[in-house]
């Protein structure tokens, strides 16, 4: 007997062993590799770039879906390169609303036209959402939305849509919205038009700092060994034949624009995820083929923090022209977007004063009279180009993809186009799917991981983290706050980089400007992330261009200091570096669009010169012969205000401003799509 109970026992052990050995192997394919601890240079990159290796993937293009790609790629256990002729988002992936949403447009859309495909769109949408928000908790956080009512029959029907909203997400909602009533509105959002407000609507999306998210997942992607270069430009695509008599896709030839060295990079598959420069990879794998992509432009412009609540959004559900206009806190700044407009494709886009000006005049009517909307106010502004694209895989070309194509050519080369940062991950994978398949690939994990992995900076990442820094290291409050929401756990790295102030308090981290919370360490550390040039510092590693043109102006000699220790700069390429900068704001971040399109003119004629100089003689007021900035500025605080209103002066600034209001209501910006940003 206790023979026979030895064996049963044995019996039971050999079948849990057995047991667990199969639900490991089994559970390998669903967990994600571990990452390697050490981030290799932008030198080593290159080096194993022209290593003459074959690579399993090479992926065109370092915006959200190519950083995605890779990232995809690389935790199946493939082969994975990926290079980006500028920055990493560089582009569109840059220059978005910062949103992470479903498209509470597309839903209504969805509801009202009994459009299938438009819900599985908002419903994937919502999906991913919430992956982004646990993926990169320090980089993306839940934002609350105000949708204001001004009619009663209004609130039943925005109340039922937001509702849906919330019920297509499911248990991947990040919180319930809520109405509130005309008193708490007025309370949350003290800016808000009062005069005939019913109520509002609040709902949740999320919100991220989308230049640093897609360095992150490019950054976890070459943790995991993928090889990752920035500043490399594929100049052709190479082909051989496959043995059947037909021309398969086999590498790129490629130029290094930070040496000028060009040489060729093997892959078994070529991906292409170059947004709105689709075509033109499309046209180096066939030249016979016709364009899919239809660029569209969308304006965002930055203003100061007081227009908006710190932790409250506000939706315009209806422009003057029927579209979405989102204005939302970001960075202790406020964001006002987007327009849509049919645009080139660029490598420089730049806004336009009618753009900003349309911007403007949208927010204007839902502010109570005490926010006085002001050009002037305008930090900065910036147009991200939107990559809509009709698919090739459908005979009627005209049509518009609503969600994103993946399209396989004869010779194999995969374009990922259309789609939205939202559901990068989900591009990714599918993306990678089709490349698996099409080119024989063999992965490790047939299946994506990427929704069981931390991005970069988020694994130990804590929302009160930034005690640590303050209380390890001496930083101040708001500085150790700023890095732990850009950097993550990877903050303590950088803090370490710091120089000392020489002051009782702080004990570390000199500002670069005193207005922002950047410090010098992060230059240092933003080398370490492959940033080459001072565009690449100033616009995506910091984020001062897009918050404030003039503060990453004067930020430039410092920075550029730091960078030339690091990367060894002549004192001529430091001066080559600040001018491109300036050169960049002045052309991509609004500095130097003109705020007067066209003569100045009073009433129907021009202004002589003899009546120029006798309005000029009404401001001059120390009758000294010049205009000077105090007189000037209190006449228009009189003519504001009202105290002033028989001057020649004020009345030709009035027949401008009417003029101008007149050609506002003329301009049609008419293009009927938007889910709400880029």
């Amino acid at each position: 007997m206790e023979f026979n109970t030895y064996c049963m026992c044995y019996q039971n052990f050999q079948f849990k062993t057995m047991f667990m050995a199969s639900f490991q192997v089994k559970n390998a394919v669903a967990r994600p590799p571990k990452r390697k601890r050490k981030l290799i240079s932008r030198d080593e990159q290159i080096q194993n770039l022209q290593s003459g290796e074959e690579f399993d993937v090479l992926i065109i293009g370092g915006g959200a879906t190519g950083a995605g790609c890779a990232l995809d790629a690389v935790t199946r256990g493939l082969k994975t390169a990926l290079v980006e002729g500028d920055d990493f988002a560089s582009g569109t992936s840059s220059k978005s609303t910062k949103l992470i949403h479903g498209g509470v447009r597309y839903l209504q859309k969805a509801i009202l036209g009994l459009d299938y495909e438009q819900y599985r769109m908002v419903k994937e949408a919502l999906a991913e959402r919430a992956s982004m928000l646990d993926s990169a908790p320090h980089l993306a956080h839940p934002l609350p939305i105000m949708l204001p009512v001004y009619k009663w029959w209004q609130v039943p029907y925005y109340w039922v849509g937001i509702k849906c909203y919330d019920l297509v997400a499911g248990d991947r909602n990040v919180k319930g919205s809520y109405y509130l009533s005309k008193r708490d509105a007025l309370e949350l959002f003290p800016m808000l038009k009062k005069e005939k407000l019913v109520g509002a609507i609040v709902y949740y999306d999320g919100q991220q700092d989308d230049a640093r998210m897609c360095l992150a997942v490019a950054l976890t992607a070459a943790r995991h060994g993928a090889t990752v270069c920035n500043h490399v430009e594929v100049l052709e695509l190479l082909k051989k034949d496959n043995g059947k008599g037909a021309q398969v896709l086999c590498g790129a030839k490629v130029v290094d624009h930070m040496t000028g060295k060009k040489f060729t990079v093997k892959a078994k598959c070529i991906i292409n995820a170059t947004g709105p420069f689709t075509d033109s990879i499309r046209k180096m794998d066939d030249p016979t083929i016709k364009s899919i992509c239809a660029p569209s432009s969308g304006v965002h412009i930055v203003l100061p923090g007081y227009y908006s609540p710190e932790q409250m959004g506000l939706l315009d559900p209806s422009t003057s022209d029927g579209r979405v206009i989102f204005f939302l806190p970001w960075q202790r700044h406020t964001i006002a977007g987007t327009t849509d407009l049919p645009c080139e494709v660029t490598h420089n886009p730049a806004p336009s004063e009618d753009e900003i000006q349309f911007i403007l005049s949208e927010i204007k009517h839902y502010l109570n009279q005490d926010v006085e909307v002001r050009r002037g106010d305008v930090l900065s502004a910036w147009s991200g180009i939107r990559p809509l694209v009709s698919d090739p895989n459908k005979d009627e070309t005209q049509a518009l993809a609503r969600n994103h194509i993946v399209h396989i050519s004869a010779s194999n080369l995969i374009t990922i186009a259309g789609g939205k940062w939202t559901t990068y991950r989900a591009m990714a994978e599918h993306t990678i799917d089709a490349a698996v398949k099409a080119c024989g690939l063999q992965p490790e994990r047939p299946e994506s991981v990427t929704t069981l992995l931390k991005i970069e900076g988020g694994q130990g990442w804590s929302p009160t983290m930034y005690i640590r820094l303050v209380q390890d290291f001496g930083l101040e409050c708001e500085v150790a706050q700023h890095l732990a929401k850009s950097y993550g756990d990877r903050a303590f790295a950088v803090a370490k980089m710091a120089s000392l102030t020489g002051k009782r308090w702080p004990v570390i981290g000199n500002r670069i400007h005193p207005d922002f919370p950047y410090i010098d360490a992060e230059i240092r550390y933003g080398v370490r992330e492959y940033a080459c040039n001072a565009v690449d510092m100033i616009a995506r590693r910091l984020r001062l261009s897009f918050l404030n043109v003039q503060a990453a102006q004067e930020a430039l000699p410092v920075i550029c200091d730091i960078m030339a220790e690091e990367l060894k700069w002549s004192k001529d390429e430091k001066q080559k570096q600040i001018n491109k900068a300036r050169e960049f704001l002045a052309l991509e971040m609004g500095q130097a669009v003109k705020r007067i399109t066209k003569d100045q003119s009073y009433g129907d004629g021009d202004v002589s010169g003899e009546q120029l100089h006798e309005i000029l003689k009404e401001i001059d007021t120390n009758m000294n012969g010049q205009v000077e900035l105090d007189e000037y500025l209190q006449m228009m605080s009189a003519i504001k205000t009202g105290e002033v209103s028989y001057s020649r002066f004020a009345r030709m600034a009035e027949l401008e401003e009417q003029k101008e209001e007149a050609a506002q209501f003329k301009r049609k910006i008419t293009v009927d799509r938007s889910g709400g940003g880029l």
